[in-house]
């Protein structure tokens, strides 16, 4: 079977149970190809009814997933893993196909959730408490860390499947049910990952699909115990408010506008390519992509030339094609893109390279790599996510500059800085507001440290033994394991010469 039978197959399809059934809903949203233009299937608006019945089944898998010992659990959460190996050209054509990014890019990240999902499941299981020093003489002290139940992933489209990978992995791994709702955009996508799911318990992992109504039940829904969200800040907010007036769990990464500091004694060479690729992979289209570029005087013609030589020398097209940047996700995402450019060329950026759409293509969601010099911490463009493919560039006097405006921001998700000075690495990774600094290493992640962000970056952290935590309550145990009057210092009758004495 092709991808695109794949596609015609899980059209108008939720995962209930332990089926990918044809969703009752009426009322469906086209899928369609950025690249072509070509409609791909639909998805279904998931009913109010069905999502009730996933919930109700969610927490009946759940007791019997925790039931398990945590052995068991990671040998099955490495079968989930071992699935994906085997699905991952399907997996991964059909993001290309749904989302738009280049099949390289894609197997990668089919690659990143495998890796997430094998190290959930040893995380899971290394530790569930600790003993410690006793209060009282012959007392056990320890902690429990309990599942929470029901988790929903509400995911956004840019990395659909190694977000969800971070967000189940550790729910999982926790001993939680996951209720999946994808991006309306990468729906089929994240239907044909859910495959791999397949080893769980009945019930364990389902998929509900649709758009903000779909969302908005699951997060309002009395009896989901917790919310995972990615995506815009606005979103995040409203759901943030949500489970604090619900006393729900919440995990929420939003949006990132990160900068990308670069100092005289960087490498220029090996620092244009970085800066090129932290800009433009995945059209500009991750959270954490460089998106303000402050460099400092004596380096910054010579850096400006370097970048736009990697930008021209980038490949643009169909994502199945031999290409470096596919096109954007959507016409509505492009059109607000261009906006965002557009204002920022008439508040004064200065095209450097591109500015427009590639002329060759005559459908797809396309654009061209962008490169602006003369730009401000004045212009929208250094205050808000551009989530497309343009490097802003500014001009720096000095490292003190280049820190406090990197830090002039309401974001704080990640920061970049190129430098080969010792003590300005130390400075930067000390100073700079954000909850992840990468020095000359741009855009990495590792399965064992955690990533999220700060200010209105968002709240929480995924990844790491954070990861787990953060799906997980600690209960407090102290036992008096021979029922002894040991307590009996501080239980009634007082005693006298314990009163006040006037």
């Amino acid at each position: 079977m092709t991808v695109l039978e794949d596609f015609n197959r899980l059209s108008s399809n939720i995962v209930l149970g332990g089926n990918t059934l044809r969703s009752a809903a009426t009322e469906a949203l086209d899928v369609v190809d950025p690249a072509t233009e070509q409609k791909l299937g639909e998805i279904a608006e998931t009913t109010t009814a069905e999502i009730d019945e996933a919930i109700a089944i969610g927490h009946a898998a759940q007791k019997k997933w925790w039931a398990m010992s945590g052995l068991a659990r990671s040998e099955v959460m490495h079968e989930v893993a071992n699935n994906m190996h085997h699905m991952q050209a399907r997996l991964a054509e059909a993001m290309t196909r749904e989302m738009g990014k280049p099949y390289k890019e894609s197997m990668d990240e089919v690659e990143w959730s495998i890796s997430a999902i094998r190290y959930n499941a040893e995380i899971g299981r290394s530790d569930t408490g600790r003993v410690m020093g006793n209060e009282i003489e012959g007392h056990l002290n320890y902690t429990l860390k309990m599942p929470l139940g029901v988790v929903v992933s509400v995911q956004t489209f840019n990395y659909p499947m190694v977000l969800l990978a971070w967000q189940s992995g550790g729910a999982l791994a926790a001993g939680n049910a996951v209720i999946c709702k994808p991006s309306e955009y990468t729906s089929l996508t994240t239907l044909m990952f859910a495959e791999a799911y397949a080893p769980l318990p009945e019930g364990l992992f389902q998929v509900v699909t649709g758009g903000g109504p779909a969302g908005k039940h699951l997060v309002e829904h009395p009896d989901t115990n917790m919310i995972a969200f990615t995506g815009s800040i606005p979103t995040g907010q409203a759901i943030a408010e949500t489970c604090g007036r619900m006393m729900k769990r919440s995990l929420i990464e939003t949006s990132g506008n990160d900068p990308f500091i670069i100092m005289p004694s960087a490498d220029l060479d090996i620092t244009a390519r970085a800066a090129a690729f932290s800009a433009f992979m995945n059209c500009g289209q991750i959270c954490v992509s460089a998106e303000r570029f402050y460099v400092h005087d004596d380096i910054h013609d010579e850096f400006l030339g370097k970048m736009i030589d990697n930008a021209k020398a980038i490949r643009i097209g169909n994502g199945l094609s031999k290409v470096d940047m596919g096109p954007m996700v959507s016409e509505r995402e492009r059109t607000r893109y261009e906006g965002v450019l557009e204002n920022a060329i008439k508040q004064g950026g200065k095209v450097e390279l591109g500015g427009g759409r590639p002329a060759e293509f005559n459908q797809g969601w396309f654009v061209e790599p962008t490169i602006l010099s003369d730009c401000n911490q004045t212009m929208d463009m250094f205050n808000n996510e551009s989530f497309g493919p343009v490097a802003p560039i500014c001009r720096i006097g000095s490292f003190e500059e280049g820190i406090e405006l990197a830090n002039d921001s309401r974001y704080g998700l990640g920061a970049n800085i190129y430098t080969r000075d010792l003590r300005e690495a130390i400075r930067a990774s000390e100073q700079l507001q954000a909850g992840m600094v990468w020095v000359n290493a741009p855009l990495l992640d590792n399965d064992a440290g955690p990533f999220g962000g700060t200010k209105m970056s968002g709240m929480g952290r995924q990844l790491g033994p954070e990861g787990v935590e953060a799906f997980r309550e600690t209960k407090f145990v102290m036992i008096d394991p021979d029922c002894t009057d040991t307590q009996d210092s501080w239980w009634f009758p007082y005693k006298d010469n314990e009163s006040f004495d006037g």
